[in-house]
């Protein structure tokens, strides 16, 4: 298939100590990728870098054939993004900001009651974003971010912070985007999840990328490298992975 991304060599640095470190990869159209790290790794600061967020120190990306550097304009035009910490306007209802980032994107036919609908939000269509639970909140984040039909969305740690229901809800609300041919970009701390949605997933821990492949091929590789909890319940999960390669709980 067809690479949607490409980075390259890709670095950023703050008072001389290097966050991203001269990292690459690609992703394929229609993937989920992961990108997993403890606190600190890089994760984000690769996101805000590829969303033209944040400026690169060296190194290129490319998203559908733009250079984020060269082409912002347009590639702000496909992408879509869900930050950690999304900030809505405080008294705009939900109709109302769904119908200010319409305007936007210069986008004159969206159906307000279709895209709540879609996000299971249409009761909330006069209620304030700061009314909403936490599920809802991060659902109406995706709702706001699919606003432009994007090619790419970067979705940066979405379910932290939710009760396991609000999790697996939002699962299938990813679940569905993907089914569209949305080329998805995630970041989370929770090893069921990545081993769940994503295709491929990159492990990444003080700026450098150590691995890149398949839930499935990561654990099958640890087997392979004789991991002890292996031998003694033969089994083991993506969060043994991380720790095996990291020295460190995701969680720290």
């Amino acid at each position: 298939m067809k690479n949607i991304i490409k980075v390259e060599h890709l670095t950023k640095s703050y008072n001389g100590q290097k966050v991203v470190n001269d990292i690459s990869f690609t992703v394929e159209k229609g993937e989920v990728f992961g990108i997993l790290g403890p606190n600190g790794a890089g994760k984000t600061t690769t996101l805000e870098m590829m969303e033209t967020l944040r400026p690169i120190d060296d190194g290129t990306v490319t998203l559908d054939g733009l250079d984020i550097t060269k082409d912002t304009r347009k590639v702000k035009q496909i992408i879509g993004v869900q930050l950690q910490s999304s900030t809505f306007l405080k008294k705009l209802t939900l109709e109302d900001q769904l119908n200010l980032f319409a305007k936007i994107y210069d986008i004159k036919d969206l159906d307000i009651n279709k895209k709540l609908a879609e996000f299971d939000l249409t009761s909330k269509r006069k209620a304030y974003v700061e009314d909403l639970s936490g599920g809802q909140k991060q659902r109406f984040s995706i709702a706001i971010a699919l606003v432009n039909t994007p090619k790419i969305l970067f979705l940066d740690e979405p379910t932290t912070g939710l009760d396991p229901q609000a999790r697996r809800n939002l699962w299938e609300l990813i679940r569905s985007v993907k089914k569209r041919g949305i080329t998805i970009i995630l970041t989370t701390h929770y090893m069921d999840e990545a081993e769940l949605l994503c295709d491929r997933l990159a492990i990444m821990d003080r700026g450098k990328i150590l691995t890149i492949n398949t839930p499935k091929k990561l654990i099958k590789e640890l087997l392979g490298r004789g991991f002890k909890k292996a031998q003694v319940e033969e089994k083991a999960n993506l969060e043994d992975v991380f720790i095996d390669l990291t020295g460190k709980d995701l969680r720290e």
